[in-house]
C-alpha cells in the first residue's frame, strides 16, 4: 500500500506545506494497520518519532471519506498540558478542513464546551478526569455527542497502564461505548511499552476487537549520557585518588556557584549556563527546593534569574508559563520540573535533561531523557547522584549509595534487555469499584441491584472481583449512607454519598491532600496542604514566602514574598520499583564492568561501594551479620515483593527465628535483631515458604491497608483481601526465599 498515496488531499498538502521528504516508518506502518484493518492499533516509537501524526493521519482521511455525525474522534491524554499542546498541532492539520478540534478540561473554555454540545463533531480532546464529570453531568447527551464515534486515540498510554487512573480510563471508555451505541476502534501511543504484547491485550479488553502493533525499522538511538556522584560535603569520592580515569568529555566548568553551595547544585548552575535545559526531580518538595537554591546561587553571583518551575502543585499560570518559555528556541532558561514535564508536550529545541537522583522506573528515565533529542539532535541527559557522608559507626547498609546503583541499573536494564515495566492487570480495584459504582448510579438515577451490577461488574477491570464481594460493598454502603434504598426496592445515592460526588475532586480516583490555594496580593502560586501558622514560612514557585493570613473555611493562604530557603511538603508519593531493577542493582555490585557514562567521582564511588560489597559477603548471600544479634537482609526485591516479605517474615518465621525489630528502607535492605544464625534463617524461610500460604495470613489482625483514594468507604474485609490477593507479590517473595536456600542470590523467572 502507498500510504502517502491513501492520505486524503488535505493531509498530503499539509505534508507539502509542512517541508517533509518522505514519511516516517511509524507513519506508514500505522497506515497499513489503520487503512488495511479494522482492528485497534498500538503504536510504540521514541519520543518525536511523529506518533500523533502518524495516527491521525489516517484517522482523519477515514473521516473525511465518510463524516461522523457525531464526535469522531475522542483523544484521551493524562495531562491538560498535553491536551493544550497537541490542541495547536490537530486545530492547524484540521482547520482549513473544516474538522473542529474542541478541548475539554477545567481550563477549557465554556463557550467551546456548549458549541460542541449543539453540533458535536470532529476531534474531543479531553483528560480521564474531565472524561468522568461528562459521563456523570451530561450523562443525557452522550449518544448524541458519541452515536457515531470511530475512534479513540489514547495518547501516551503507558502511564496509564499501572494504576487505578488508567483501569477508570477504560471503563469510562467502554461505558461511552455501551451508551452511545458506537464500537470505536482503539489506538494507543506511547514511546515506552513494556511488552507490548500485554499492553495490546489491556488497550482491546472489552472492545471485542485484537489489537495490532505495527513493526517497522525506526531510527537508530543516540544517547549522550553521563553520571556523577557527588557527597553534600567535601570530600569528594575521588579526593584522595590520583588514577586517571577516562571519563565522557563535557564542556568546562564556566563561573562557579557560591563555595558554600552544595556541590551537586553548583555542578547543575554551572552546567545549564547559556543554554536551555530541564532540571528533573522525582518529587515536588525536592523540585522547590532545588529551584530555590539555584535562584540564590544566581543572587549570589550578581547574575539574572534564569530557572523556573513547573510541578502539579504550581498555578496555571506559572505552569503555562514555564510550557511557553520551554517552546521559545532562543530561550536560555531552565525549568525544574517533576513528572509534569515528563510527558509529551512539544518543548522545543532543548539541550539537555539533568536527573537529580535516579528515578523509580525505566519507563520515567526514557520519557524524561526523550525531552531532549528533537529536532535531528540526540537525546540528552546528565543524572546527579548526590549523598551525605556516612557516619562514622553507621552500618553497611546506610553506606550504599543506593540511588547512584539504582541509576545505573535502570540504564544498563535497558540498553541491555529494551526492559521497561510491564502493565499491572492482575489487581483487585475495590476503590474504583466504590468509584465507577457511585458515578455510574449519579449518572443514570434509580436502578435495581442487579441493574447496576450488570452495568459495573461487567466492565473488563473488575474480571476479578465476584458477585458476592459486588453485594457486600453494596450492604455496606446503604449502612453507611452513600446508598440508599428506594421503597421500590431500587438504589439511588444517598445524602452521604451526595456529599463526596458533589465535589469536583471526585472526577479523579488518584489520591489527594486536601489542597489549600496559596495568594499573594492577586497572585495565585499554586496550591499547598497542611499549611502552617501565621507568621512561618512557606516554600512554593521556587520562592520562600511568610504566611499573613490563613482562611480555612475557603482554604485559601495569603503570603508575602521574603528571603531564605526551607523544605517544601506536598503530600507523599509513593515509589514502585519493579524487581528487575533490584535485582540488575545486585548485579551492578557483583561486576566487575565499567560503564562509559560514568563521570570521574561515580567511577570513584562505585569502586569503592563494590570493594564494602565484596567484603561483606554480600556477593554470596543476601543475610549479613552486622555484630552482637544485629542483621541485615538484602533481598533484591521490588516493592510488592519485599512488601510480602517482610510480611512473611513478621507471621510466619519471626517466633523460630527470635526475629524482632524489624525495620526496613524499602525496597532496599531490612534490619533486624535474631538469636537464630545464618543457616537456621534460610532452613527456615525455606520450609515455611515450601508450605501454603494464605495471603490473608500475611495481613496483620485489625489491620485495613488503605492504598488507594476510596478504600475508605470501601468494607475493611474487601480493603484486606484487595491488598491481599492483588498487592502483594507472594510468588516472588517465595522464589527468593527458596533461591537463598538453594544458593541463588537471584532466582530465575
Amino acid at each position: 500500500m502507498n500510504v502517502f498515496e491513501r492520505y486524503a488531499p488535505f493531509i498530503r498538502e499539509y505534508i507539502y506545506q509542512s517541508g517533509w521528504q518522505m514519511l516516517r516508518g511509524i507513519q506508514n506502518a500505522a497506515g497499513e494497520a489503520i487503512f488495511g484493518t479494522d482492528q485497534n492499533v498500538l503504536l510504540t516509537a521514541s519520543t518525536a518519532s511523529g506518533k500523533t501524526e502518524a495516527a491521525f493521519f489516517p484517522i482523519l482521511t477515514l473521516l473525511e471519506e465518510n463524516p461522523s455525525s457525531s464526535v469522531g474522534v475522542l483523544y484521551i491524554a493524562p495531562l491538560k498540558a498535553l491536551i493544550n499542546d497537541q490542541f495547536g498541532r490537530l486545530n492547524e492539520l484540521c482547520e482549513e478542513e473544516g474538522i473542529a478540534v474542541t478541548k475539554w478540561h477545567g481550563d477549557a473554555s465554556q463557550t467551546q464546551k456548549r458549541r460542541l454540545l449543539r453540533h458535536p463533531s470532529g476531534i474531543l480532546q479531553i483528560t480521564p478526569e474531565s472524561l468522568e464529570a461528562l459521563m456523570m453531568t451530561k450523562h443525557m447527551e452522550i449518544p448524541s455527542l458519541f452515536g457515531d464515534l470511530r475512534f479513540i486515540v489514547i495518547d501516551e498510554i503507558h502511564s496509564l497502564l499501572r494504576a487505578d487512573r488508567g483501569l477508570q480510563t477504560f471503563c469510562l471508555i467502554e461505558r461511552v461505548c455501551r451508551l452511545a451505541g458506537c464500537q470505536p476502534r482503539r489506538i494507543g501511543l506511547s514511546a515506552t511499552i513494556g511488552k507490548p504484547e500485554e499492553a495490546g491485550k489491556f488497550l482491546s479488553a472489552g472492545s471485542g476487537r485484537g489489537t495490532i502493533i505495527p513493526k517497522f525499522e525506526g531510527a537508530r538511538e543516540v544517547w549522550r549520557l553521563s553520571m556523577e556522584h557527588f557527597y553534600k560535603t567535601a570530600p569528594q569520592a575521588d579526593e584522595d585518588d590520583n588514577r586517571e580515569i577516562e571519563t565522557p568529555i563535557l564542556e568546562p566548568a564556566t563561573d562557579k556557584a557560591p563555595d558554600q553551595a552544595d556541590p551537586g547544585l553548583a555542578y547543575v548552575f554551572e552546567h545549564t549556563r547559556g543554554k536551555k535545559c530541564l532540571i528533573f526531580t522525582n518529587s515536588r518538595e525536592e523540585c522547590e527546593s532545588v529551584c530555590q537554591n539555584l535562584r540564590q546561587y544566581c543572587e549570589a553571583v550578581n547574575e539574572p534569574d534564569r530557572f523556573l518551575i513547573h510541578h502539579g502543585n504550581l498555578s496555571t499560570a506559572y505552569r503555562e508559563s514555564a510550557e511557553e518559555e520551554m517552546k521559545d528556541d532562543d530561550s536560555l532558561m531552565s525549568v525544574c520540573a517533576t513528572a509534569t514535564l515528563e510527558l509529551g508536550i512539544d518543548i522545543g529545541r532543548l539541550e539537555r535533561a539533568f536527573h537529580l537522583e535516579a528515578p523509580f522506573t525505566v519507563s520515567g528515565f526514557l520519557q524524561r531523557l526523550g525531552r531532549t533529542g528533537r529536532r535531528g539532535n540526540p537525546s540528552e541527559m546528565w543524572f546527579v547522584m548526590r549523598e551525605e557522608h556516612a557516619e562514622s559507626r553507621a552500618l553497611l547498609p546506610e553506606t550504599i549509595p543506593w540511588y547512584l546503583i539504582q541509576g545505573i541499573a535502570l540504564v544498563q536494564l535497558y540498553i541491555e534487555e529494551r526492559f521497561v515495566e510491564p502493565p499491572r492487570t492482575d489487581r483487585m480495584p475495590y476503590s474504583l469499584l466504590y468509584h465507577q459504582t457511585m458515578s455510574t448510579l449519579a449518572a443514570c438515577g434509580e436502578m435495581t441491584p442487579a441493574e447496576l451490577a450488570s452495568r459495573v461488574l461487567s466492565l473488563s477491570c473488575f474480571h476479578r472481583i465476584t458477585q458476592d464481594d459486588y453485594r457486600e460493598l453494596l450492604r455496606h454502603l446503604i449502612r453507611t449512607d452513600h446508598i440508599n434504598r428506594t421503597e421500590g426496592g431500587g438504589l439511588i445515592v444517598g445524602i452521604t454519598g451526595e456529599r463526596i460526588i458533589s465535589s469536583y475532586k471526585f472526577y479523579a480516583v488518584f489520591q489527594e491532600n486536601i489542597e489549600y490555594k496559596v495568594r499573594s496580593g492577586s497572585e495565585e502560586l499554586g496550591t499547598i496542604v497542611k499549611p502552617p501558622p501565621v507568621g512561618d514560612k512557606i516554600a512554593i514557585a521556587g520562592r520562600v514566602w511568610v504566611v499573613d493570613e490563613v482562611d480555612h473555611r475557603n482554604r485559601e493562604v495569603f503570603c508575602t514574598l521574603v528571603k531564605g530557603n526551607i523544605p517544601a511538603y506536598f503530600g507523599d508519593v509513593a515509589g514502585d520499583i519493579h524487581t528487575k531493577i533490584l535485582q540488575r542493582m545486585y548485579q551492578v555490585l557483583n561486576e566487575d564492568k565499567q560503564y562509559p557514562y560514568l563521570m570521574r567521582h561515580a567511577v570513584c564511588r562505585l569502586g569503592s561501594v563494590r570493594a564494602s560489597f565484596n567484603a561483606s559477603g554480600l556477593k554470596d548471600r543476601p543475610l549479613i551479620h552486622l555484630g552482637g544479634k544485629m542483621w541485615a537482609l538484602f533481598p533484591w526485591l521490588g516493592s510488592y515483593a519485599f512488601l510480602a516479605l517482610e510480611r512473611f517474615l513478621k507471621t510466619r518465621c519471626a517466633g523460630r527465628l527470635g526475629l524482632k525489630g524489624l525495620n526496613t528502607r524499602r525496597p532496599y535492605y531490612m534490619q533486624f535483631t535474631m538469636t537464630a544464625d545464618e543457616d537456621l534463617f534460610y532452613s527456615v524461610t525455606a520450609e515455611e515458604a515450601r508450605r501454603e500460604i494464605d495471603p490473608m495470613e500475611l495481613v496483620y489482625p485489625g489491620e485495613v491497608p488503605v492504598f488507594e483514594k476510596y478504600d475508605e468507604y470501601v468494607p475493611p474485609e474487601l480493603i484486606r483481601k484487595g491488598f491481599a490477593y492483588g498487592v502483594l507479590d507472594i510468588e516472588g517473595m517465595r522464589r527468593a526465599v527458596l533461591g537463598w536456600q538453594a544458593g541463588s542470590i537471584i532466582p530465575a523467572g
